[in-house]
């Protein structure tokens, strides 16, 4: 059995303090010098939404927000803080889903936010590369890239909102994983602040480096734990020429599987998300979001939204798309389909699938399982994690949905019709238990893609231990002596 989390790690949101306890003398003022009047926010007003994550599961207390406006500010900055033994915690655009970016209550960790620095430093179409700034939001990253006839394919629902410091310090993933990998293979160089000031300048383009310790790799997925990613350089890609996209009805999660085979046989690389959705996810969706339409002629228990994409020319996707679907309803994969015939039938098929979070919301109370198994073993990873869940709390609606194509489904359950949310989300420690039981078996892992954060830090000390664990801490102390960055995330 997987150890039970503990009580604090989910309990509900409460009123932080209106005052929380004040800098050592002379640091404000030192750091508002620094930084400028705009760089350091004190008025609780202004601090109220940096204070609590979007879930509401976490609210906290800072004495300040700092705000540098460059490299050499956040060194100067770190430095002062460092002396002090104050804590940082980083916060990118707070969307974080495991309280990663949330101080604690004592009052005495400061917010560092890195918005000021948002500028692209550089674009290069020729070695398909840009340098942009942590600050930087994602779908402004996008659109620039766009803009210079390139693609950043880096995407995920919280993109207009999460900045490109986040998503590399948290490794986002995100729907078109399965193509292009994580944010972690979407980046080069990095530029890192550590905790003592230091700036690491590893800001090289370079697809080739081999000389000693790839230090950037520690900062990605570390969540702000061993120093601030600053600013990176990003692998950029030709934009599509053509794209795909399908909605279709199958039997179960192993036709799902079967049709991601068969489209990955005929051409992996043109298979841009492929995304798996129960027919309770859809049912959801298509009660609470306004607009919402199923594409096809009737409801069915499971669906699959295929996205091709490919930057060649006359790449004979509509043509490849008909084709593995005839031949998936032929061996009965797939019982009914709709292809998109323009952008505004594209999107709305792409919102079935967006949309699913905040379906779940205004049903009730939901408790998510962001976990991941080899994509052979998802389809029974759904069923058992599903029936598990049922057996647990009866009446317990099983919502899983997400990135079949690289084995990362969001094991969401909802609560039961007229069960009070209360009691419920109470049981959250359980649910996740049994979610996790089956996931270990099937060697899988806790958390895909949002992180350890405050969440979890307990289950990372279960599942990564040993020397694993034990390496991480070595490496944490190393470049964080004083124990001051995230304190209380990821590590145990």
């Amino acid at each position: 059995m997987t150890a039970a989390l503990s009580k604090a790690c989910l309990r509900p949101m409460t009123d932080a303090v209106a005052t929380a306890p004040a800098l050592p003398a002379g640091l404000l003022a030192a750091l508002t010098d620094l930084l400028g009047p705009s760089g350091v926010i004190t008025d609780p007003a202004d601090l109220e939404p940096h204070l609590s994550d979007w879930r509401s599961l976490y609210k906290g207390r800072s004495p300040a927000l700092l705000r540098p406006a460059s490299t050499a500010e956040l060194s100067a900055a770190m430095k002062l803080l460092f002396e002090a033994g104050v804590p940082v915690v980083p916060q990118g655009g707070n969307t974080s889903m495991v309280g990663g970016a949330m101080p604690d209550e004592s009052g005495s960790q400061v917010i560092l936010s890195l918005q000021r620095m948002n500028k692209v430093r550089d674009i290069d179409p020729v070695d398909m590369t840009m340098t942009v700034e942590a600050g930087l939001v994602l779908k402004t990253a996008q659109d620039i890239a766009a803009e210079q006839g390139c693609l950043f394919p880096l995407s995920l629902g919280a993109e207009g909102t999460a900045t490109i410091g986040g998503v590399l310090a948290t490794n986002a993933g995100g729907n078109t994983t399965v193509r292009y990998g994580n944010a972690r293979e979407l980046m080069l160089g990095l530029e890192v602040v550590l905790p003592d000031g230091q700036i690491i300048n590893g800001l090289r383009r370079l697809r080739k480096d081999n000389t000693g310790l790839a230090l950037r790799q520690l900062f990605v997925g570390a969540e702000g734990s061993l120093g601030i990613i600053t600013a990176a350089v990003l692998r950029l890609f030709p934009q599509p020429r053509e794209s795909a996209v399908a909605f279709c009805a199958v039997p179960d999660e192993d036709a799902a599987l079967a049709l991601f085979r068969r489209f990955r046989e005929r051409d992996e690389t043109a298979i841009r998300a492929f995304e798996y959705m129960s027919g309770t996810g859809i049912d959801l969706t298509l009660k609470h979001i306004e607009g919402a339409v199923l594409p096809i002629g009737e409801r069915a228990d499971h669906y699959v939204l295929v996205d091709l994409a490919s930057s060649r020319p006359n790449a004979g996707l509509a043509e490849m798309l008909e084709s593995v679907l005839e031949g998936a309803f032929e061996a009965g994969e797939v019982v009914d389909a709709a292809i998109a015939q323009s952008d505004a039938q594209r999107h709305a098929i792409w919102r079935l699938r967006e949309e699913h979070p905040e379906a779940q919301r205004k049903e009730g109370a939901s408790v998510k399982n962001d976990v991941s198994v080899p994509v052979s073993k998802v389809p029974e990873l759904i069923r058992r994690a599903s029936a598990a869940c049922q057996a647990l709390i009866p009446g317990t609606r099983p919502v899983p949905f997400g990135h079949l194509g690289d084995g990362n489904i969001h094991m969401n359950l909802e609560q039961p019709v007229g069960m009070d949310p209360a009691e419920f989300l109470a049981r959250s420690h359980d649910i996740m238990d049994v979610v996790n039981d089956v996931v270990r078996e099937l060697d899988g892992s806790f958390s895909a893609e949002h992180g350890i954060g405050r969440l979890k830090t307990d289950m990372l000390a279960d599942w990564r231990g040993g020397a694993e664990y034990e390496t991480m801490k070595r490496i944490k102390a190393a470049l964080d002596p004083k124990g001051l960055m995230n304190p209380g995330k990821v590590f145990f």
